[in-house]
């Protein structure tokens, strides 16, 4: 089993910072991918940022220049350091790890980004 356990959320006004962190642990070779989604209700969940095995690092448009994705191989934790927030950043933020070699997908419980303006 892996299980991931993400940290960070919270509220924070406009232009203020956060830094979600989550950690995998249990029995796993490596991840093709680790990264963070996010869904606002009634949308489908979106990429925000994902770091390959190669150390290819992915953001969406919206976050480019303020979000920087970091992971800790030794502990199994990526980092998501959120800049300049915005309102509309506001929604649940999910780990997600893809598990090499097996491509299969791990999701964390999510956790509440607010940003109030």
């Amino acid at each position: 089993q892996v299980q991931l356990v993400e940290s960070g959320g919270g509220l924070v006004q406009s232009g203020g910072s956060l830094r979600l962190s989550c950690a995998a642990s249990g029995s796993f070779f490596s991840f093709n991918y680790m990264g963070w989604y996010r869904q606002v209700a009634g949308k489908e969940r979106e990429l925000v940022a994902q770091i390959s095995i190669g150390d290819s690092t992915t953001y969406a448009n919206s976050v480019k220049g303020r979000f920087t994705l970091s992971r800790d191989s030794a502990k199994n934790t990526v980092y998501l350091q959120m800049n300049s927030l915005k309102p509309e950043d506001t929604t649940v933020y999910y780990c997600n790890v893809v598990l090499y070699p097996t491509g299969r997908n791990i999701w964390g419980q999510g956790t509440q980004v607010t940003v109030s303006s």
